[in-house]
């Protein structure tokens, strides 16, 4: 069984994306998701894979779809989370989204990595919240975006 990790990035009412995009732009984010998730599997659902549009380099991407037809190159494709995760096999594996995708892995996650965005955001997909009695705070990492002129943070949360 894979140790599975979700990573995220919110804003300030939980938002996560609007029209299937992320509705803001952090570089740094990118960079952190870039350095956790390479060398690792990446488990997301068809929406997210199609707003990101090619596999994602240096990691084993795997996509949650209904359709057993649905291929693309590079990409490993599972009719469930459950398989998904089978797939992914032993060692760390992240869920990267979307919104449907991270409430069913969140019962079944043993740490979150969330960028959690000091700003509000038009968003019409949202993270759901995180339990206090389910989730401990182990670490946060204080950020400014001057290109943005907003703090954010990243924070990982361990399974209790």
């Amino acid at each position: 069984m894979s140790h599975l990790s979700i990573i995220v990035a919110t804003d300030a009412a939980n938002g996560i994306g609007v029209h299937n995009t992320l509705p803001w732009r952090l570089p740094e984010d990118l960079a952190f998701f870039k350095r956790t998730t390479t060398g690792h599997p990446i488990i997301m659902g068809r929406n997210t894979f199609d707003s990101i549009g090619r596999a994602l380099p240096n990691r084993r991407n795997i996509v949650i779809t209904r359709n057993p037809q649905w291929r693309h190159d590079g990409i490993e494709s599972a009719s469930s989370l459950a398989a998904a995760v089978q797939l992914a096999g032993d060692g760390p594996a992240f869920i990267i989204g979307g919104a449907q995708i991270y409430a069913e892995a969140l019962p079944h996650a043993t740490r979150l990595l969330v960028t959690e965005i000091n700003k509000r955001f038009d968003c019409d997909a949202f993270f759901p919240a995180i339990d206090p009695q389910h989730w401990k705070e182990v670490a946060r990492e204080l950020h400014h975006s001057a290109e943005n002129d907003f703090d954010f943070a990243f924070v990982t949360y361990q399974r209790i």
